[in-house]
């Protein structure tokens, strides 16, 4: 029998066929003629079967006894003690003293159901990793646009001509989407990345940009290309906001001190400038090297402006376009009750709360009545005791957290951590009280919205095994646990929960009140938000703004701008060097506990923790490839490590793969103040051989 789904790794959203037999998954092959990824499919999603293969076998929950070891017991037990102890610090430190942290992973009905349960019936604090990944593009879109909105389509990567990745790494971190990059041969690609990248390697052309200097880079670009007349002046006349006041702004960023500051040269601007002006269908891509920075907002808007000013939006190959990280981030942005009321909507907008206990048949005292304490006060709240207790869902903050150091001395304050999760040995599962264990995405069932707001289905391939339970059969035992079974009626099952989500959608950007699951979206192409209630989806490919019509009351865009900031972490003799961090390969994911399942992925892979240096580096300090070393960062930690030479990395440079602890123990805890985003690419460092 052959089964299609979609892949829960990474946000591209690829649909899969898989070829089952026996209650056992055969053969994966990526979906012919779906819009996304057209019978191609990177190795993670090509091995989803081996999920919880090897690792993963727990099917009972587990409790810390007064031994101090983690002892089975049965589901029901387990919701009792979530329910008695969560209860019992609200009631010893009051509301707000518990929360959750949850993932970009889970199918969109299950992070409506946790939100609902959490921060509606028990009032956590609560929020998603995805603030790791995406906050950054959430408020620059809402800001600049009126609305969390991305407005491109995937196809744009095929037909534009002039693609410029800014901060981004496709060719290991979203594959499928690099291999439709490379399909078109016509288009002119630039890489702007610090790093001389897989993706750098294979453009035409490389800005080898100083680290966190894009903003600077960005406002002397727009300053070039108003000034050479290089704009689309009826779009930002007819289409936009205070352009005038963005102009002048710019000014003040010259060619003069453009190297100086960025590192890139002021003839190597001058003919960017003129290769956006000679393009007819520009498009700017970018991921975590802008999201992930102290600057970040201002950063991606600097983008946003130029791609509006110069009239590349809402055409065909063109947008500024922001590439989600996780399978469901989109999901959890805007369907999650999170960040947002469900759709999008407005916790303190008092027409917005109306509507959703109408559709949704929730009590008005379930609805937040503020956004959540954002994940860096989550934790910060932890460690000085205002949090108590803890509720991590399907993420790995002991190694995925900031200075994850950090996260330790939360967990030390903590009266009561819960982790659910597939697996029970993760760092942050190995520090629980309680741990749930979950089946994995080839046994569950919902929904997810990819990174150019898709939406596709999760189908369960094989049948679950006796006591197993999906994430959304235990936060159904959690909320019965708590007493609010009667709360949950109509929330019975996925479906259920997608129908109350399509309802609250209605009259949102974000409308897919027009979505017919089972004919449009199982077994199908998926469909594109929005798509209202009579309207008839005519193509598969769908982009925003194609009328120049914004989501801000005045439907115009705004151009967003501030002076750029001055890095507080500086390079000194005692840290000389600049640590960044992003993917390693294309095969590891995240802190791998799903990718060491597939074993021609641990093959490929290093073992043993490694930070890559510069050749100078290298040949300064004596140091050879594989040679261990001591890396020191400015936040007072150090860890030992393997010396990877990288001869694309500039002279006072290191990268450091995200998928080991060590990794994250070097970085700084520094947020943009916008979208508290932690800055993962920029801390200073120190490096000495160990002998």
């Amino acid at each position: 029998m052959i089964k299609q789904s979609v892949c829960n790794y990474c946000s591209t959203g690829c649909n899969l066929e898989f070829n089952v037999e026996d209650g056992k998954i055969q053969k994966i092959t990526g979906k012919k003629g779906y819009p996304v990824n057209n019978n191609t499919a990177c190795i993670k999603g090509l091995n989803l079967d081996k999920q919880c293969s090897v690792y993963g076998k727990n099917k009972l929950p587990l409790l810390r006894g007064e031994d101090g070891k983690m002892h089975e017991i049965s589901w029901d037990a387990a919701f009792k003690v979530f329910a008695t102890r969560m209860k019992e610090i609200e009631d010893k430190y009051g509301e707000g003293s518990s929360a959750f942290i949850s993932t970009g992973q889970l199918p969109l009905e299950e992070m409506a159901l946790l939100g609902y349960i959490g921060r509606g019936m028990m009032h956590m604090e609560g929020d998603g990793n995805t603030r790791l990944c995406m906050a950054t593009s959430v408020v620059a879109y809402k800001q600049s646009f009126g609305f969390d909105a991305p407005p491109y389509t995937l196809e744009d990567i095929e037909l534009t001509d002039t693609m410029i990745l800014i901060g981004a790494n496709p060719a290991v971190a979203h594959p499928v989407i690099w291999g439709r990059a490379r399909k078109n041969k016509e288009a002119k690609k630039i890489a702007i990345d610090p790093r001389y990248s897989e993706t750098a390697k294979a453009c035409d052309e490389w800005y080898g940009i100083k680290p966190k200097s894009d903003l600077y880079f960005l406002y002397t670009l727009a300053n070039v290309l108003i000034e050479k007349g290089y704009i689309d002046e009826d779009y930002i006349n007819n289409h936009t906001e205070d352009f005038e006041g963005f102009k002048e702004h710019v000014k003040k960023y010259t060619l003069e001190n453009v190297e100086e500051f960025t590192g890139i040269s002021k003839d190597r601007v001058l003919e960017l400038a003129e290769t956006i002006n000679n393009g007819k269908k520009v498009s700017l891509w970018w991921t975590m090297g802008v999201n992930q920075g102290y600057e970040a907002v201002r950063t991606a808007q600097a983008i946003i402006n130029i791609a509006v000013m110069t009239g590349n939006i809402g055409r065909e190959g063109t947008g500024p376009n922001s590439i989600t990280g996780q399978s469901d981030a989109m999901g959890s942005r805007l369907y999650s009750n999170t960040a947002c009321l469900y759709a999008g909507r407005d916790y303190a907008n008092e027409e917005d709360r109306k509507f959703i206990t109408e559709v949704m048949n929730i009590k008005d005292e379930y609805i937040p009545k503020r956004p959540t304490k954002a994940y860096p006060e989550i934790i910060s709240g932890a460690i000085n005791g205002e949090i108590k207790g803890m509720w991590i869902v399907s993420t790995n903050p002991a190694d995925s957290w900031i200075d994850n150091s950090s996260f330790i001395k939360a967990r030390e304050n903590l009266d009561f951590l819960v982790v659910q999760d597939l697996y029970s040995d993760t760092d942050t599962a190995k520090m629980a009280d309680l741990f749930l264990p979950v089946a994995p995405g080839i046994k569950k069932s919902g929904t997810y919205i990819n990174t150019e707001r898709r939406l596709s289905s999760l189908v369960p391939m094989i049948q679950k095994e006796e006591n197993e339970l999906t994430d959304f059969e235990v936060l159904h035992g959690i909320g019965k646990a708590i007493g609010m079974e009667e709360e949950l009626k109509g929330w019975e099952t996925t479906r259920d929960v997608f129908y109350l989500l399509r309802k609250a959608s209605k009259g949102t950007p974000c409308d897919i009140t027009g979505v017919i699951y089972d004919e449009m979206v199982k077994d199908h192409n998926g469909v594109q938000w929005p798509l209202r209630s009579g309207e008839k989806l005519e193509k598969d490919q769908r982009r925003l703004f194609e009328d120049g019509k914004f989501f801000r009351p005045n439907g115009k865009m705004k151009f967003m701008y501030e002076d750029v900031k001055v890095n507080e972490d500086k390079q000194t003799k005692e840290y000389p060097y600049v640590l960044n961090t992003g993917r390693g390969t294309v095969g590891q994911w995240h802190t791998q506990t799903r990718t060491r399942e597939v074993q021609i992925i641990e093959n490929m892979i290093s073992k043993e923790p490694y930070i890559e240096i510069s050749k100078e580096i290298a040949e300064n300090l004596n140091i050879n490839n594989g040679d261990k070393i001591e890396v020191s960062s400015v936040n007072g930690k150090k860890v030992e490590v393997l010396g990877k030479i990288n001869e694309g990395l500039k002279s006072d440079e290191l990268y450091g793969p995200m998928h080991y602890i060590e990794t994250n123990i070097l970085t700084r805890g520094s947020y943009d103040a916008y979208s508290r985003e932690p800055s993962y690419k920029y801390a200073t460092v120190n490096v000495k051989k160990v002998n």
